[in-house]
């Protein structure tokens, strides 16, 4: 990573922890998701292990989209979108370095803590393994989709909802093969690396294409 590139993710990191600690607060709103859901659908452990998996990539995928909508606002507000635009980087590395710091700062702490949140929903000690895994996997791919989202919604004023609407029916592809690669292996026969491939294509290709989709919709929002 270049020196500009590398100040911009120092940058973004530490505006990210000053601010309201969005790696504590994902793994709150995470820790919050797994602990209603017994209530949701009662104390059996065998359903709660069977569903575990689902409960941990839609808490995840919820828990992704905390501050998404500030994402590129923030910049706008303070006119440091501008400077991008006339940065000699390309903006498509300027938001896939973004991209990169709001997965450090929440994608990666859920990663971390997903295998306390399977053991408190009575996942076995093996399965716990691919279910973290398929996580650090497909989370990527979750950021860089929130991230359309919010270029397309950086010129609006509380567009946080609008953001979850466009960016939830993008998500259904990595929730479900995140799912399938958490499952595989544990409930399931089919076969342990499909579903892990699957969903490392997806997230390829959503390093590939997402920054480029990003550009596009700030460019068109700063005209």
């Amino acid at each position: 990573m270049t020196g500009p590139l590398a100040a911009l993710l120092i940058r973004e990191l530490r505006i990210g922890r000053r601010i309201g600690g969005a790696a504590s607060m994902g793994v709150v709103f995470f820790l919050c998701l797994v602990t209603i859901t017994p209530f949701a659908v009662g104390p059996d452990l065998k359903l709660l292990a069977r569903i575990a998996p689902a409960i941990l990539w839609i808490a995840a995928l919820l828990a992704t989209l905390l501050g998404l909508d500030r994402l590129f606002q923030a910049d706008a507000d303070d006119g440091s979108l501008d400077l991008f635009f006339l940065s000699d980087t390309p903006l498509e590395l300027i938001v896939l370095v973004k991209c990169l710091a709001h997965w450090l700062l929440t994608g990666l702490p859920l990663v971390a803590a997903s295998p306390v949140f399977g053991l408190m929903l009575g996942l076995p000690p093996q399965a716990l393994g691919p279910v973290a895994l398929s996580l650090l996997i497909g989370t990527p791919a979750l950021t860089l989709l929130g991230a359309i989202g919010a270029g397309l919604t950086v010129s609006l004023r509380r567009g946080g909802l609008l953001l979850s609407i466009l960016v939830l029916p993008l998500s259904v592809p990595v929730l479900i093969f995140g799912v399938s690669a958490a499952s595989a292996g544990t409930e399931t026969p089919m076969p342990v690396a499909t579903p892990f491939l699957i969903l490392g294509g997806l997230t390829l290709g959503a390093i590939a294409l997402a920054p480029f989709a990003v550009a596009l919709a700030l460019r068109n929002a700063a005209e």
